[in-house]
């Protein structure tokens, strides 16, 4: 580290250049580099993933693209199998296939399926499969436009034609709009800076914001270029604004107070920078490497799109990183005294607060460990109760109101049920599609099945079949898919709900894997970070504990409902989109161990120097209390600029994360982590020398121990 910083210094134009340079060409290729990652959901290797690719291929539409539906419900007495309706309903086939060209249209009028018909016989509806919108990612934002169009003031009987799907749900959020990506990294700073101004009372408060400007520009970058050699999903994106400016301000943060910690003691120059950066600079380096370790875990799941997440997210703390430790430096040198005015805050000894705190913790660590215990326990038990949901999340809460959330209402309340609008879709030979159409209908829990004559439903010998359930569970889609397969060879079952179950086969069958890994990896690191066995042990103990609690406090909000429908007008959403879990999970587990490496290597300093478990204890959330909970709140706000989007999944990842950062940085990190280290005494410490040689560190021998203030130590060691 010394080395790094040294060269640094004694280069201060080159790195200053180097890096505006990255950060010019990160905002000159921005726009570019955003529209070089992909939105794709891919699970190759499944019968799902390969029937919906040949559909979408073959016929231009559908698979796992979403079909519109036009749903209209008749006054009381009208029949949708009347010849007057009959007639109403086939303009309305017909208006749909003039304003979108290239559309796979059924309806009770081409077909005189009763699928398409409720059991009172007043609500029907007209399936459209409409091609996907160039550059929307397999969506059809475009289509639904011109068919909302082409249905406005349309009516049969007298009653209103609606147009639904997910599609047209997601454009009806409920919202004009919300804001940008830029938009809330810049709610984030701003955000960010008043925080930051209270932690420094200088304008050494805009530091933390220059290093994240240069290191989400910068990663920003290299992501866009990475993206014309593999595909990188646009997950990735999020990352970069709001986690890449969370991490590089806490890192920033952290050498910026210890930098000052060190002036007040060794007076100005670069031995303060030195200093700083061999303390604080080698904290970030440990932290930096397991928060990218948490995002490549994700390799292990075989999901394209989520392991690139994992390479593709590791690079923003990589990045992070190489500005704390190169061009910091440099600012510190430079401007940094400068900036360090009016300097109404003083680092040059612990916060009174938190030092109080920590002695209270300490001399009450069996009672703080048991309060903190029982909380995490509450929601780690709600944790339990996770319902994985399909992943454009509840049909029910995508919208809450127009006329797309209205055709989903006519359709649940007549019995047909939201599953019509993801229909299970089946490659068939032309011959056998009618008769296994046929056999389908007569299953439970299964509304009918298609097999429309149209040309649009077949090509060459292969024709679709479209069953329709009542719910869109595993039994139902299990009996169906069975049952498709005893019919004849050939036959193949793929669509939205068929894809979601492999998905999630996929990635939770993987899961236990990708926690060892990350495990394994985390606890080698810590080991050699904190020379210590039992600590590491701990600390990737508790970093699960913390992302299981987040998880609880998603399914409390969301799941059950109590806060998303008060905060934000969505009702309980009965279920969580399978992709969350493990992205917060992912997420969450390194950025938690930011805290954990902040507090802990400051604790390990603090005893080396005393040979005292307990003042390390005090001394160290004297130090790191109000940086790790200035830190997470920091990073609180972030995600809460996330939540504001009018995109549902976003909001209840954001919430997740938010969640878990704020849990961590007070239960885990405040109160749990104090209290365990205070009640495991000098086991805390020990590295013997056989590991030692392993990890290739140094031994951690007992020191002696030095004259402490009573009151420091007043519950012994």
């Amino acid at each position: 580290m010394t080395s790094i910083v040294r060269w640094s210094l004694n280069h201060k134009r080159l790195v200053a250049v180097i890096w505006l340079l990255l950060t010019i060409a990160g905002i000159a290729f921005a726009n570019s580099a955003t529209k070089a990652l992909s939105d794709s959901y891919s699970n190759p290797g499944h019968e799902s993933y390969r029937t919906n690719q040949y559909i979408a291929a073959k016929f231009g539409n559908g698979g796992s693209g979403a079909p519109m539906l036009a749903v209209v419900t008749l006054p009381t007495g009208a029949s949708a199998t009347s010849r007057t309706v009959t007639a109403e309903l086939q303009s309305v086939d017909t208006r749909i296939q003039h304003a979108v060209p290239g559309v796979r249209v059924a309806s009770y009028a081409s077909t005189r399926n009763p699928a398409f018909v409720s059991h009172g016989g007043r609500t029907t509806f007209v399936i459209a499969y409409p091609p996907p919108t160039p550059g929307a990612y397999g969506r059809s934002p475009a289509a639904v436009k011109a068919a909302d169009a082409a249905l406005r003031g349309v009516t049969i009987e007298g009653a209103p034609v609606h147009l639904t799907g997910l599609d047209a749900l997601a454009a009806q959020t409920g919202s004009k709009g919300g804001p940008s990506l830029l938009a809330e990294s810049m709610i984030g700073g701003i955000g960010a800076l008043a925080v930051l101004a209270f932690v420094f009372g200088s304008f050494l408060a805009v530091v933390p914001l220059m290093a994240a400007v240069v290191s989400i520009m910068t990663s920003l970058l290299i992501i866009g270029g990475l993206a014309r050699l593999t595909s990188i999903s646009s997950i990735v994106e999020y990352l970069i604004a709001l986690v890449g400016l969370g991490i590089a301000i806490d890192y920033t943060l952290l050498v910026v107070v210890r930098w000052r910690e060190e002036r007040a003691r060794v007076g100005h120059g670069d031995e303060a920078i030195i200093r700083a950066m061999n303390s604080a600079g080698r904290a970030v380096v440990f932290s930096g490497t397991a928060v990218a370790i948490g995002l490549l875990s994700l390799i292990a799941i075989p999901v394209p799109f989520l392991r690139s997440v994992g390479y593709g997210g590791l690079l923003i703390p990589m990045v992070s990183v190489a500005v704390t430790v190169t061009l910091l430096p440099v600012i510190l040198a430079t401007i940094g005294p400068r900036l360090d005015w009016p300097h109404i805050r003083r680092d040059d000894k612990a916060s009174r607060s938190w030092t109080s705190w920590a002695r209270l913790i300490v001399r009450r660590r069996s009672a703080a460990a048991g309060i903190a215990l029982a909380i995490l326990a509450l929601l780690i038990i709600a944790a339990t109760r996770l319902t994985l949901g399909p992943a454009d999340g509840n049909s029910n809460t995508i919208s809450q109101a127009g006329d797309a959330k209205t055709g989903l209402t006519q359709l649940e309340q007549s019995g047909i049920g939201q599953s019509a609008l993801t229909p299970i879709e089946i490659l068939a030979p032309l011959g056998q599609a009618p008769g296994l159409a046929h056999r389908l209908s007569s299953l439970p829990n299964v509304q009918g099945a298609i097999a429309p004559a149209a040309a649009s439903w077949h090509t060459g010998s292969i024709a679709i079949v479209d069953v329709f359930t009542h719910n869109d569970n595993d039994q139902t889609l299990a009996q169906v898919q069975n049952t498709a397969h005893a019919y004849g060879r050939g036959i193949q079952v793929g669509g939205i709900d068929a894809q979601n179950r492999d998905f999630n086969n996929a990635v939770y069958g993987s899961f236990p894997l990708m926690i060892a890994l990350l495990a394994i990896l985390a606890y080698i690191l810590l080991a050699r970070a904190f020379r210590s066995l039992l600590l590491p042990l701990k600390a990737v103990a508790l970093n699960i504990v913390s992302v299981a609690a987040a998880w609880g406090a998603l399914i409390l909000i969301w799941q059950k409902g109590y806060g998303s429908s008060a905060l934000w007008g969505v009702p309980a959403t009965g279920s969580i989109p399978n992709w969350i879990p493990v992205m917060v999970f992912a997420f969450l587990f390194g950025l938690s161990m930011d805290y954990e490496v902040f507090i802990l290597t400051r604790m390990r300093e603090e005893y080396d120097a005393t040979g005292s478990t307990n003042t390390a204890v005090v001394r160290g959330i004297g130090r790191t209390g109000r940086l790790v909970t200035c830190a997470a709140l920091i990073l609180f706000l972030a995600f809460a600029a996330m939540s504001a989007t009018p995109n549902t999944l976003v909001r209840m990842m954001a919430t997740g994360l938010g969640a878990g950062i704020i849990l961590d940085a007070t239960i885990i990190r405040a109160l749990l982590v104090p209290a365990t280290v205070s009640l495991f005494g000098s086991w805390n410490w020990r590295l013997p020398q056989a590991a030692a040689r392993l990890l290739r560190v140094a031994p951690s021998p007992q020191p002696v121990p030095a004259p402490v203030p009573v009151s420091l130590d007043s519950a012994g060691s």
